[in-house]
């Protein structure tokens, strides 16, 4: 059975882009970061092929799309809270004119361009 080892975001600074999702995620460097690569792990991983998705920063050369063709989904059980500290360690808001009336979610981008979405996970029904 597959599951989802690591998600790359390509990226222009991996120091910049490093950082940021450090502080957003709580994730930690695997290893010493190279000139083009970085993979960042949940703090408690216990190895590489552990639950759980690592997050790879990749400097590609390529141009950033847009719109994206993937973007990730943040949980957020205070999404304005979220929002206001993701902004403040660098994110950016996105202008985008295409949330229906009961959206759940916001749309950041990160320092590099990156866009992921904050879901307001008390929107959800728990039943």
């Amino acid at each position: 059975m597959l599951n989802i080892g690591s998600i790359v975001l390509t990226v222009e600074d991996i120091d910049r882009a490093g950082s940021f999702w450090r502080e957003a995620l709580g994730y930690v460097n695997r290893g010493e970061p190279g000139d083009d690569w970085v993979i960042l792990d949940p703090p408690d991983k216990a190895g590489w092929a552990a639950p759980g998705a690592s997050l790879a920063l990749s400097i590609t050369g390529y141009p950033q799309h847009y719109p994206p063709r993937i973007h990730l989904d943040l949980y957020a059980e205070d999404q304005a809270a979220e929002v206001e500290r993701l902004l403040a360690i660098g994110a950016r808001e996105v202008d985008w004119d295409a949330y229906p009336e009961d959206a759940d979610w916001i749309v950041l981008e990160d320092t590099e361009g990156n866009r992921f979405c904050v879901v307001d996970t008390g929107a959800f029904d728990r039943t």
